[in-house]
Parts: structure tokens; sequence; C-alpha cells
């Protein structure tokens, strides 16, 4: 397990228009979640030796097919001798604000934060599951439903009322990446990685009142966007990540090769 500090955070950036699209109206995908039990988002590195058994738990993970699964490389080791192809600074500012939120000195990888209340480390699929239970059971699971459906060439998406106010958090990631690290500490090894986000976009606010966001359905299956995750998520004074309070997963239905 590997630690570094806290130093800052990312505030989400507001775009309400998104690009998604699905092969029919009202057609649920192979990958599709509409009623998970919690969310896992795993922070890991290409150029840490300790994440790749990480890597693979995360696949045991989205083949559960009743949890939202994602995963963010983190750009602060790839001094270590290789540059993760998959890392962002918006990535490592995400964690940074899970670690503020949380009221905690440092981060770590590989770690998993679950329902944007705790973490474990992401190793441990046992763990896993068991804190997305304990938080079920403590009243901090996945309260408020989201639905989301295409009508036309338009994606709806529903939120009912309830308690609280929170982001409608956009989360595009690629369903498969393969990549062969060719330096660092894990040299030589041909590794995979599953729901790879790579953007994120705050489309709307949930102030606890029934709330539709229509966006436009053009390009979701073009290039890397596999699919998306839909978070309803609460933020810190700051923009800092915070709990998470309902979620859905919608998979694009052209596949880039593999």
């Amino acid at each position: 397990m590997r630690n570094t500090q806290v130093h800052h955070w990312h505030t989400l950036t507001s775009a309400f228009w998104l690009t998604v699209s699905f092969l029919v109206a009202g057609t649920a995908l192979a990958g599709d979640i509409s009623s998970p039990k919690g969310v896992v988002e795993l922070f890991t590195s290409q150029g840490c030796s300790s994440c790749p058994p990480a890597d693979a738990a995360l696949k045991q993970i989205v083949d559960q097919g009743d949890v939202v699964a994602l995963s963010y490389h983190v750009d602060y080791w790839n001094y270590l001798g290789w540059t993760d192809t998959l890392s962002s600074k918006e990535n490592t500012e995400r964690q940074y604000g899970y670690a503020h939120s949380m009221g905690r000195s440092g981060v770590y990888t590989p770690q998993a934060i679950i329902n944007g209340r705790a973490h474990v480390k992401g190793t441990d699929v046992a763990a896993i599951n068991g804190k997305i239970s304990q938080l079920h059971g403590e009243g901090q699971g996945l309260t408020v439903p989201i639905t989301a459906r295409m009508n036309g060439e338009e994606m709806e998406i529903s939120i009912p009322a309830g308690e609280g106010r929170a982001d409608v958090v956009v989360a595009y990631f690629t369903k498969k990446e393969a990549v062969t690290v060719e330096r660092g500490e894990n040299s030589g090894r041909q590794m995979e990685y599953w729901h790879n986000v790579y953007d994120v976009q705050t489309v709307g606010m949930w102030e606890g009142k029934d709330l539709k966001i229509t966006l436009p359905a053009k390009a979701m299956g073009r290039s890397k966007k596999d699919g998306c995750a839909i978070l309803l998520q609460a933020s810190g004074p700051k923009g800092e990540p915070a709990a998470i309070m309902g979620a859905a997963v919608l998979m694009a239905g052209r596949k880039r090769p593999q």
C-alpha cells in the first residue's frame, strides 16, 4: 500500500450538455445497472506494485452486476519510472477531495471509496462488499433511486423527491483497457483495466424535489465512450466529493473492438 499527503482537491466543473446514445429506446444493455447496492471507486496506478490485485478485484465487482464499479488512475506515482497512460490530475484531485471530506491526512493506492463515505483497501473484495452491506444497514446506502432512459434522440434522467441536496454527476468510462507496462514497478506486465473513468461532469443540482434532466443522445459509443455512471452526490463547501445517495449505470450501444 502506498501513501501520499493531501494537498488539494478538485471541484467538479458544470457542463449541462452531454452526449450519450444507446441501441433502442428503453432497451437495457449488458452492464446497465438501475438498482445498485453501492458505488465503488478504485484509485489505482500502473506504477504501483500493490495495485494489480486491486484492478483484478474491481473486475470481480464489475462482474457481480449489482454495484457501480469505477476505476480512477492517479498521477502521483508517475515519477517512479512509468507514466500511467490512463492517469490524470483530475482523478488525483478527486481522491484528495475524498480525503478532505473524510477528514483524512493522506491517501493511498489501491484505495476503494465506498458510497463516497468510507474507504477500504482495494484488493479485498470481501471487505468491499462487507462495507457496502454495513453502510446499507446504517442507513448510508443508496437511498434515492435514479431512472435513466432513452426517449427518441434524448436521454432522460429522473430523480424523485427525497431528503437532502446533491449534484447530479456523470462519470464517463471505458469498458476495458489493455496496457503493456514497459517500465517501473510493473515493468513487462500486460494489464487489463475495467471501467476506467476519463471524464467527470456535473449536469444538474437536486434539491430534494422531483427532478428531470434531458440530455442529447449523440456520441456515446463513439471514440472511447463505452458507458457512464450517473451519481447523485453531495459535495463539501469547496466542492470536494462526499456522500453518494443514488447511482445508475448505462452502457453504450456500440462497443469498440477489444
